[in-house]
């Protein structure tokens, strides 16, 4: 399990993994690959980019550009971006009458969260996260994301490009895919420490 651990600085390239809880495959089982891609359009909103992913049946791997978060932590940005997709999971689990995997998720909630009022734990309490301040790490964890579902047991596809939920498509073919990504290449002219304006 990961340590929280604050991000630093208010901008900056980070890749970001969001793991669901005790790893159970949610986005398939809820086909909720699309309330991921509502989080993105809602960072692209705030001036944002993202620059590169995965979505994976129970995690997420991804590049993200952090504009200058005008004094909001990048913690804060992922912690909402995690309450957001929880709750649609969870919307969308009591639709599927998923009772028995709905009190699973309410048994992983601590005493702490619990007193708090927080029902269930969809996702894993920290995540994981790495600054990315050079070309050749950023170029690592593209490969790492976009081999993601061809690796291991997974065998989600027989090769990155096909992978749906992934840009993998886009940088390996210059398609763009389901989701649409900035060209990393693009971002040395940007300058993220100031605010994007919209």
């Amino acid at each position: 399990m990961s340590v929280r651990r604050e991000i630093p600085d208010y901008d900056g390239f980070y890749f970001i993994t969001i793991t669901c809880a005790r790893w159970i495959r949610l986005f398939d089982i809820t086909n909720g690959y699309d309330i991921v891609y509502n989080w993105f359009d809602y960072l692209k909103d705030k001036g944002h980019f993202i620059n590169g992913y995965v979505i994976m049946p129970n995690h997420i791997h991804a590049l993200i550009g952090f504009c200058n978060t005008k004094g909001q932590s990048i913690n804060s940005i992922v912690g909402n971006g995690k309450h957001f997709m929880a709750y649609e999971i969870v919307k969308r689990l009591k639709e599927k009458t998923e009772s028995l995997l709905l009190g699973q998720l309410a048994s992983f909630v601590n005493v702490t969260d619990s007193r708090k009022g927080k029902i269930h734990e969809v996702f894993e309490p920290s995540f994981d996260w790495k600054e990315c301040k050079t070309n050749k790490f950023i170029e690592q964890k593209l490969n790492y994301i976009h081999d993601n579902p061809c690796r291991g047991a997974w065998n989600l596809a027989e090769q990155p490009e096909d992978y749906l939920h992934s840009s993998a498509k886009f940088y390996i073919t210059g398609e763009q895919g389901v989701y649409r990504v900035t060209d990393i290449g693009v971002m040395e002219d940007i300058d993220l420490t100031k605010p994007k304006l919209n």
